[in-house]
């Protein structure tokens, strides 16, 4: 470490709590006691620190143990706990406690966290025996330093769930409403997208403010360090049902980026009723979600259904402040997954609502090929239009928001489903050109319902290359309610291997009934 940076860590040290002013008490009681004599600590000196260290080069951090870890396998560190009663804030009247993550062979880096009480904050030590060991003599083996990996939190009010959690990068995620896991969020991102590699900035520190009995949040913060930028976050968390995060992100750059993105959403689409072919996998459906969901700024609802590409492939909706933007598992019936160990019907949708003005800018869609459930394949973020300079800085508020239901109101049908086929029916399927494809569109809600669609209603379909053909709406009927739309698209593979981008919604006369369905097509021949 060069002088400088030393001295500027050493500074900071004095005002934000970064450093270590004293072991954990050997009673965890002590430790929950109320802190005192500690370190000030605030939101806009943390932004100070991380502005200050933008101008320094960036140093990676290094495990200090990492060939200890790396000979522990998966088995060993699934079978580590948290000692009963060693939660911070656990059997007190705080309203949420805190367990901390174990280093393992994946995450090797510990990441540095204080506390904060009345201002101040104050380093927290690791304590090795805060944790149960499969194997006893591995708690001799693990050094008295080590650190932790991250921390999640828990509900002490009601049923002491774990409702956050904060590991790996700048990674976070919550099991939302229905208290399943699924899809994650960061802090940013940086060349998603992009030909080159993806930069993964680290969350190196943290601050958790201890609460108060009849708190109904907590407040966190967070430092941000990478190769071509720093940030300071605050994070105000709440559980009324939801999982609302109120976070404001403040971000210095060293370098420059090609590509910024703003409150990133990370998930995964293998397959469901759009694109199951082949019989790869026992199930009907397998994915933490399955649109992408915008309402613009002029107030446009967008439904942007999720693929599996044959290749990398990248969506941009241009806006101005928009309203929100989200992924999305709207399917939450479990006969269409048919999995109850996993239980994808209950994975949380996320939401991001920007508070403020976010400018002009684009919402992104990142999709990669997976063929297979493990991998998140799914990425969605916003880009301010202004360039990623060296030197820059940006300042963004948003709410995000875990849940289990329509994160927006509003009098539009939405779109339930999205199966496509071959293009025509039987008697003219002879007649078709390999690539040719049928798309079939279920909409519902709004203004829309059992009853048959009248002559004033007409559908706006649109394509980037090809023809729309046959386009037609029918009552679902049998029970259930809404309505289908039938298109069929025909043409030749586009030039360079694009895709189409398909485009409908239903309108009375100008007015629009639904949201607009989007789609990205890669033309190929269906077997059969």
């Amino acid at each position: 470490m060069d002088r400088r940076r030393r001295r500027l860590l050493q500074s900071a040290a004095a005002w934000a709590g970064v450093s270590s002013i004293g072991g954990v008490p050997a009673s965890w009681a002590a430790m929950n006691a109320p802190l005192s004599g500690c370190a000030p600590f605030s939101f806009d000196r943390l932004i100070a620190l991380a502005r200050d260290l933008a101008t320094l080069p960036y140093v990676p951090p290094k495990p200090r143990y990492g060939q200890l870890l790396s000979q522990l396998g998966y088995k060993t560190f699934m079978g580590i706990k948290t000692r009963k009663g060693h939660q911070l804030w656990e059997n007190t009247d705080l309203p949420f406690s805190v367990e901390f993550f174990h280093l393992d062979n994946g995450i090797r880096v510990p990441v540095d966290i204080n506390i904060v009480s009345n201002g101040h904050a104050r380093h927290l030590d690791y304590d090795p025996k805060m944790f149960v060991y499969p194997d006893p003599t591995l708690a001799h083996r693990m050094p008295d330093d080590l650190g932790y990996a991250g921390f999640r939190l828990h509900d002490a009010r009601t049923d002491h769930r774990e409702w956050l959690a904060f590991k790996g990068a700048s990674y976070f995620r919550s099991p939302g409403t229905e208290n399943q896991y699924g899809m994650s969020a960061r802090g940013v991102s940086v060349n998603s997208g992009e030909p080159g590699p993806e930069s993964f900035p680290d969350f190196t520190r943290y601050w958790i403010q201890r609460p108060h009995p009849g708190d109904d949040a907590i407040t966190l913060w967070a430092l941000l360090e990478g190769e071509h930028l720093t940030g300071a976050y605050q994070m105000r968390c709440s559980r009324p049902g939801d999982v609302i995060m109120d976070i404001r992100c403040r971000l210095f750059q060293r370098e420059a980026i090609e590509r910024l993105g703003i409150a990133p959403l990370t998930s995964m689409f293998w397959f469901s009723e759009t694109n199951a072919r082949g019989g790869a996998d026992w199930r009907p459906e397998v994915h933490d979600s399955d649109g992408l969901a915008i309402q613009t700024g002029t107030g446009e609802r967008i439904w942007r259904a999720l693929s599996n590409p044959p290749r990398p492939d990248i969506s941009l909706f241009a806006d101005d402040n928009p309203h929100g933007f989200g992924l999305l598992q709207r399917d939450r019936n479990f006969d269409h997954y048919q999995d109850s160990g996993v239980s994808f019907e209950r994975r949380p949708s996320t939401w991001v609502e920007p508070v403020g003005d976010w400018g002009h800018g684009q919402v992104a869609l990142f999709e990669l090929p997976t063929n297979d459930e493990i991998y998140d394949n799914i990425n969605a973020f916003w880009i301010p239009a202004q360039p990623a300079t060296a030197g820059s800085r940006w300042a963004f508020d948003y709410k995000l928001l875990w849940t289990d239901h329509a994160p927006f109101p509003g009098n539009l049908a939405h779109v339930t489903a999205t199966r496509t086929g071959h293009a025509g029916d039987p008697s003219t399927y002879k007649d078709r050109r390999p690539t040719d494809r049928k798309f079939v569109i279920d909409f519902d809600g709004g203004p829309i319902g059992q009853n048959e669609p009248g002559a004033d209603i007409h559908i706006d379909a649109s394509a980037s290359f090809g023809e729309i053909d046959n386009p037609y709406v029918i009552a679902i009927g049998s029970g259930h309610p809404g309505w289908r739309v039938f298109i069929d698209w025909r043409g030749d593979t586009p030039p360079d291997q694009q895709s189409v981008v398909l485009h409908c919604r239903l309108m009375r006369g100008k007015e629009p009934l639904t949201e607009t369905w989007v789609y990205s097509y890669y033309p190929k021949p269906l077997p059969g």
